[in-house]
């Protein structure tokens, strides 16, 4: 899971990197941020899409209506 702070910790080192650029040592902590936000988007979607069931599915399982 991905803080509220870590997000803005993103968006600073994204303005930043706009703005003036990064030193070696921000560019490493915002690759770091960066790919640990995407795992969360990831499994988020991942979690979403497994519970997802279909109405034929249903239809065979259960009573109709």
């Amino acid at each position: 899971m991905v803080t509220d702070a870590e997000i803005k910790r993103i968006n600073e080192l994204a303005k930043k990197s706009r703005e003036a650029g990064l030193t070696e040592e921000e560019k490493s902590e915002q690759k770091q941020l960066r790919q640990k936000y995407i795992d969360a988007v990831k499994h988020s979607l991942k979690a979403n899409l497994d519970s997802i069931r279909y109405v034929e599915d249903l239809d065979e399982k259960g009573p109709k209506h």
